[in-house]
């Protein structure tokens, strides 16, 4: 047993794959969620698919709001992109990038890790075929752990070293599927658009229905996520 792990879970595909990941691994694995006032909140329904079919030792959700601060599509007010093309993508940072969010998702696995007494957290951050956040960069990851080893009491005691696993950094999409399908991820249970309709269908033209669908082209795997007509 390599320990217990602080698993961030989305419900997307990245995610459940990192905490397949974690679990491949030997982790205990504890998933974390949250509800910041997204749009595409029924992924939060998809996470606690996944962490069931991880067998996570536990699943907390988070409630904070991000839509206090808004400025971003997934939590105010504002078209989410549809139709890009690959090169707009990877240019600039798109109006989906909400605000701070992978920091403050950190500080809070950072928080549970040490009430845990864990040394380990895992995000599913990518940064090749991401859509522009810098906080999905490994320089951000780099410095968000050497300011986690500053910041808790574990670490002044010198009781744990904090590590941020990053296991999809270097991987591409089509990458990210066929390690998904090694870690025993069902994809059916699995969310990524951020423009879902009522039903929670994805639309299939934002920028990670655009993502997901070129990964599992590329990988040659069938996605089974249904699309709204």
């Amino acid at each position: 047993m390599s320990g217990k792990a602080i698993c961030l879970l989305s419900g997307g595909l990245d995610s459940s794959t990192c905490l397949g990941v974690a679990k491949r691994d030997g982790y205990e694995c504890y998933a974390l969620s949250f509800d910041y006032g997204q749009r595409h909140r029924v992924e939060l329904d998809a996470a606690a698919r996944v962490a069931q079919h991880f067998g996570a030792k536990e699943h907390r959700v988070a409630k904070i709001d991000l839509r206090i601060f808004g400025a971003s599509a997934l939590t105010a007010d504002i078209d989410v992109p549809k139709h890009r093309e690959a090169g707009e993508m990877s240019t600039g940072i798109p109006i989906t990038y909400v605000p701070a969010r992978n920091t403050i998702f950190l500080s809070f696995a950072m928080a549970w890790a040490e009430v845990l007494e864990s040394s380990d957290i895992f995000i599913g951050v990518n940064a090749i075929d991401y859509s522009g956040y810098p906080d999905c960069r490994p320089e951000f990851i780099h410095a968000f752990e050497q300011m986690a080893n500053l910041a808790t009491k574990a670490a002044a005691e010198g009781r744990t070293n904090l590590r941020v696993h990053t296991p999809l950094a270097r991987l591409n999409k089509a990458g990210i599927v066929k390690l998904a399908q090694e870690v025993g991820v069902d994809f059916a249970l699995t969310h990524s658009c951020y423009d879902p309709d009522e039903q929670g269908r994805a639309c299939g033209e934002c920028d990670s229905c655009i993502l997901r669908r070129k990964g599992f082209e590329e990988a040659g795997v069938r996605d089974p996520i249904v699309i709204a007509p």
